[in-house]
């Protein structure tokens, strides 16, 4: 008689959800029963990709109903120890995503309580279960390293919401939310090789001031000392090279384990003479490589990069709970509870040592704006790089601004007190009608993430036809849509391109995001044709500015900080536009009575093209960018390989069909005009080829780096 199936829950619905479904439902004797979240939609949605029959808004629901034999605990952090509390409590296995709680003595406690309720208990921290590593510790294990003098820890790897938001995350709240979010990838090697760490000290650098006035340090250095040897962890947030890896060395050995990349390797004295020795070692470390390149790209290519170092990461250590689960075993001490607690006590002495050295929270700045004219603007989507610039755009005229967001805001802190936050869902007709109670005009800035063309019609087009009933009822003087040029065929390099230009005349095949954009259009214009809508649209073009990603996709298919592919030479001229004129442009289109009815392309004046733009980069940041010119066919010629392995390997439908039309126009080879904002809302934006530079680029802090 074969076992019933283990059945598995998830807490929380966000971005880490996702790659826990997708281990589970491929485990064997494992069916994932319910999920929970407090956003309904995300919960139903999440659920119905995995089949789960059970949807809850609250854990007490999920635990009364008795769905689960073990759950999930992927809430931000703030949330892990009550979550898992309650779970053990109700005599339910609970495996928990880093960081276990917010200090050790919460950890060793839920650790007791799983004892006494004789519960399975497992954390989640990814990089100890990879092959590589299972190879750096069988070389410690058996002296091949011998004792460690040196043991250096990096995590080196871009953090873009210091520079463009989201603002609210739990981990930019406060100064040593970042430690605990980040820190446990390199504190639980600390705590697994060694245990201990003593004698430590912390040197901060390179701060940076997110809105709302709180400075992040953006370089950490922890030092210390652990069994005799000198232990430094790295911690660097700023655009730059991907640096995550340990470095051990020994008296036998040097070790370099690069965990984002599950590669290993190990360099020893050679046997060789001393003429040919020098040339033995480096076949040696190129053959490691080599074999390392060729085992991974087979993994990934048979999983169709399902099995990536993150994914193979989280598989294996969900596999590893889950066998215990099913053989009444002890879980690998990687995943263990105790190890866990280890490793926030190492994050509590590191912060300890860091707390004197913040920067108090600094006041609200102080703007110049106009006298209030009492006028409410509800902005959605104002979390957001463009969102935000208008936001302040808005008060500075004299406008008081609602922001409607998912979460708790963060950033629009002012002296005149004129941007306030309205937390709701844009699911819910009810949150949309308090929203707009006594609002004048209404921006939808919003957009959606989707892999799916069904999830962009759920969570994208069906929104923006709520939100434009919900203006409709509240009888809003008007609402201003924010499209794209996306929708556009920007593929012909001898058309231009203006606002009576249509649209690609099949959407079908372009890239879902633009498809998207479009179909919202035609939901809100449908509304203005047949219920009076008071619609104004504004396409914008490719964004820049401060607060902007350096690693814009619109510029460019990114491989790194300062590695890119183009699209197509990058000698036409690109529709760029600056941040802060496209917050005007908006702006004037809820002020310009003619605007009504209309849609505008808010497109600067052409300046510069892809190739202009990383030059610029590289005068303004004195780094060398490779921007490498790629011919658009072999950006279509692999889209297509991919194309039939999903579908042949995958056996996955509804895939949009590859089109060289699509990948054409990424590449914006039409021209565009930008006559019709200028002369309707009398919209000037950036002329000057130099101040655009300076406004753009130069002084956008692209990288992170504080000069001073």
């Amino acid at each position: 008689m074969q076992n019933k199936p283990i059945r598995a829950a998830l807490l929380g619905a966000g971005y880490i959800s996702s790659w826990h479904g997708n281990v589970l439902r491929r485990l064997p004797n494992v069916e994932i029963t319910a999920v929970c979240d407090l956003s309904l939609n995300a919960a139903k949605n999440l659920a119905d990709q995995y089949g789960a029959p059970n949807v809850f808004t609250s854990l007490e629901e999920m635990l009364a109903a008795n769905v689960a034999d073990c759950i999930h605990v992927l809430t931000p952090p703030n949330h892990h120890r009550a979550a898992t509390e309650q779970i053990l409590n109700a005599g339910v296995a609970a495996f928990v995503e880093k960081p276990f709680a917010l200090n050790a003595a919460e950890c060793h406690r839920l650790d007791a309580l799983a004892t006494e309720k004789n519960v399975a208990l497992g954390v989640n921290h990814n990089f100890l279960m990879l092959p590589s590593y299972d190879k750096l510790k069988a070389a410690i294990k058996n002296k091949t390293i011998g004792p460690i003098d040196t043991f250096e820890a990096n995590w080196q790897f871009p953090l873009t919401p210091l520079r463009s938001g989201p603002f609210s995350l739990w981990m930019l709240r406060q100064p040593q939310n970042l430690l605990f979010e980040l820190g446990p990838h390199l504190f639980a090697f600390v705590a697994d090789i060694f245990g201990e760490l003593e004698n430590v000290s912390v040197e901060l650098r390179n701060p940076i001031v997110i809105p709302g006035g709180i400075t992040h340090h953006q370089n950490w250095q922890i030092t210390g000392t652990a069994m005799g040897a000198a232990v430094t962890l790295n911690l660097s947030l700023v655009e730059g090279h991907d640096n995550r890896s340990l470095r051990v060395r020994g008296i036998g050995a040097v070790a370099q384990y690069d965990f984002a990349e599950d590669a290993y390797r190990i360099e020893q004295a050679s046997m060789k003479d001393i003429v040919v020795a020098p040339l033995m070692r480096q076949f040696s470390l190129a053959g490691q490589s080599l074999k390392t390149g060729i085992t991974n790209a087979i993994r990934q290519t048979k999983s169709l990069n399902a099995q990536a170092p993150y994914g193979l990461s989280i598989h294996r250590a969900i596999e590893s709970f889950y066998q215990s689960l099913a053989s009444g075993e002890p879980v690998d001490r990687r995943l263990s509870a105790g190890l866990a607690a280890r490793t926030i006590e190492l994050i509590e002495v590191a912060t300890e040592q860091a707390t004197p050295k913040f920067i108090p929270t600094q006041q609200p700045q102080t703007h110049e704006t106009k006298p209030s004219n009492d006028m409410t603007m509800l902005v959605i989507g104002g979390t957001g790089f463009i969102g935000r610039a208008l936001c302040h755009a808005l008060a500075d005229e004299g406008y008081h601004v609602r922001v409607f967001s998912r979460g708790r805001g963060a950033g629009f802190e002012r002296t005149d007190n004129r941007i306030s936050v309205f937390t709701g869902s844009l699911k819910s007709d009810t949150d949309l009608t308090m929203a707009m109670d006594g609002v004048t005009g209404v921006y939808h800035l919003a957009k959606a993430t989707e892999a799916s063309w069904e999830g962009y019609l759920e969570n994208d087009v069906a929104v923006t036809r709520r939100i434009g009933e919900a203006c409709l009822a509240a009888g809003v003087e008007r609402l201003v849509y924010t499209g794209t040029i996306d929708s556009y065929d920007a593929s012909q390099a001898d058309r231009p391109i203006t606002e009576d230009t249509p649209f690609d005349h099949d959407l079908e095949r372009r890239n879902l995001y633009a498809r998207s954009k479009a179909a919202c259009e035609m939901e809100l214009n449908d509304l203005a044709a047949t219920r009076g809508l008071p619609l104004v649209i504004v396409r914008p073009g490719i964004v820049i500015g401060k607060g902007g990603p350096l690693q814009h996709w619109g510029i460019a298919m990114w491989r790194g900080a300062t590695a890119c592919k183009l699209w197509g030479d990058g000698r036409n001229i690109m529709p760029f536009v600056l941040v802060d004129d496209v917050a005007d442009g908006l702006v004037a289109a809820m002020q310009a009575e003619n605007a009504a009815g209309k849609s505008f392309n808010l497109i600067g004046d052409p300046l510069l093209s892809g190739q202009d733009y990383f030059k610029a980069i590289e005068d303004g940041a004195g780094v060398a960018m490779r921007a490498q010119p790629t011919p658009i066919w072999t950006y279509y010629t692999v889209d297509v390989i991919k194309y039939w392995l999903k579908r042949v390997l995958a056996k996955r439908s509804g895939l949009t069909k590859p089109s060289m039309r699509d990948w054409k126009s990424r590449a914006q080879l039409s021209p565009y005009r930008n006559e019709k904002a200028k002369e309707i809302l009398g919209w000037l934006p950036e002329s000057d080829r130099t101040r655009f530079i300076e406004r753009g680029i130069t002084n956008a802090n692209l990288f992170g780096l504080n000069k001073k």
